[in-house]
């Protein structure tokens, strides 16, 4: 095949494994015209910059695990239809014929959106080059997971977090955000707008505090500043602190950095929340509130035109890689 395709056996092996393939013997009947084709066309991205050895690996083992998952799902989808029939086998042969086609064309279609929204994004900011740029990161963690999961079935456990996706999704992408991926219990999404994350996080935390809403309980924890993108997931400092307030936040609320603080603050002249001296400082992993000014132990900001969010200070907290991590707690503004 690689003799055919004119590329080196080195190369095709590589590439086989970097898409997650095992290894084939000598005898095995493997392969077949498209994967000959597959390997031309690599070594014509190769040969035209695109497919770089900094960059080859990377993208390859990317392609793999994402379209590895998704035939997973879309295996199961058709095998759960096929066993409905009769004859497994001949439906499972009839829906591969009339469903493949479509799936394919529209995988190409969502493929070509999201480029070209790509595309438009990298194209608006001042570098095109830049590695790096100031963001929103937010994960929104369910509360009580464990717990759930053991009582539920695998079906409706499945069913329980693929709504959840849906409407986290439904609600990052109606006010401004992009979801980067789901881990789990967890979403992690991110906004170039801090104010459109503020909005996301407290909308997904309000849906879970409505006991009439099937929607998890869930919390968040936010963070703005430089963000590294790289294959459709984002990296750095900001990531990770998003992360760890979300592990401190307590159930139904919101914690924000000192990035997030400040990006959401009202402009210069307005009154200034209280001095540092008056914040706990004992080290503690707790996230709790500070004793101070304000009918609920802290200092809210307050303006002649109130801003859209409240901003409490909180102790500072101790997590993995952040021993004094300065937090505020996020709300919306008092209703009159």
């Amino acid at each position: 095949m690689a003799e055919r395709a004119g590329v080196p056996v080195e190369l095709a092996t590589e590439l086989w494994r970097l898409l997650g393939f095992a290894n084939r013997s000598d005898d095995d009947v493997a392969f077949t015209d498209s994967d000959v084709q597959a390997l031309q066309l690599t070594a014509d991205l190769r040969r035209m910059g695109i497919l770089g050895e900094d960059s080859q690996a990377a993208l390859v083992r990317t392609w793999g695990r994402s379209y590895a998952r998704l035939a997973e799902w879309q295996t199961s989808l058709l095998a759960g239809l096929a066993v409905e029939g009769p004859d497994p086998d001949v439906r499972m042969a009839e829906l591969a014929a009339g469903v493949l086609p479509r799936v394919e064309a529209l995988q190409s279609y969502v493929w070509r959106r999201h480029l070209a929204s790509a595309a438009s994004r990298l194209l608006s900011v001042e570098s095109t080059m830049a590695t790096q740029t100031d963001m929103a990161v937010c994960f929104v963690d369910i509360v009580g997971y464990t717990t759930q999961s053991k009582n539920l079935d695998e079906r409706d456990l499945v069913a329980w977090i693929e709504r959840f996706e849906q409407e986290a999704t439904g609600i990052a992408v109606d006010l401004g955000g992009r979801v980067i991926k789901t881990i789990g219990d967890e979403i992690l999404l991110t906004a170039d707008d801090a104010h459109a994350a503020a909005a996301i996080a407290l909308a997904l935390v309000g849906r879970g505090l409505d006991e009439d809403d099937p929607f998890p309980a869930v919390r968040a924890g936010l963070a703005h500043g430089p963000v590294v993108s790289r294959l459709g997931d984002v990296f750095g400092p900001t990531v990770n602190i998003a992360a760890r307030l979300t592990s401190v936040a307590r159930p139904g609320t919101v914690v924000v950095d000192r990035g997030m603080h400040d990006a959401l603050a009202p402009p210069a002249g307005a009154p200034a929340e209280p001095p540092a001296a008056a914040e706990e400082s004992d080290g503690s992993h707790s996230a709790g509130p500070v004793g101070g000014a304000g009918e609920d132990g802290a200092e809210d900001r307050a303006d002649a035109d109130p801003p859209p969010y409240r901003l409490k200070r909180l102790r500072r907290v101790s997590v993995k890689g952040y021993s004094r991590l300065e937090a505020w707690s996020l709300r919306l503004p008092r209703a009159d």
